[in-house]
């Protein structure tokens, strides 16, 4: 299986009152068995939440599921492996739901 490599990197935008920096930037590197970015656009694409909503929701549940998948014997993450694949498959649903809603939209 290839792996899509993404460099991550969260930046505290605000300062504190003399101007500093509250935090340095935190820089990461993950590993992803999908493609982040057309995960985004499609979600983008459905239109159930704005564009900073629906980028963060596909950012936030690849990389926690990615750490999931790759640490799946972990006790840590039994109780929630059940609960996440029921989500992610219920919004896989309202996905495929919504396209065939707009589809009939174009068409009618």
């Amino acid at each position: 299986m290839r792996e899509h490599r993404y460099r991550i990197t969260l930046e505290h935008l605000a300062t504190a009152s003399e101007g500093q920096v509250l935090h340095e930037p935190l820089r990461f590197e993950a590993g992803n068995h999908d493609d982040i970015f057309s995960i985004v656009s499609r979600l983008r694409g459905r239109g159930q939440f704005d564009s900073n909503t629906s980028a963060q929701l596909a950012v936030g549940l690849k990389l926690f599921g990615e750490v999931i998948l790759k640490n799946r014997k972990h006790p840590l993450f039994e109780d929630i492996q059940p609960a996440l694949r029921e989500f992610i498959m219920k919004l896989k649903a309202q996905g495929k739901a919504n396209a065939g809603t707009q589809s009939e939209r174009d068409s009618g």
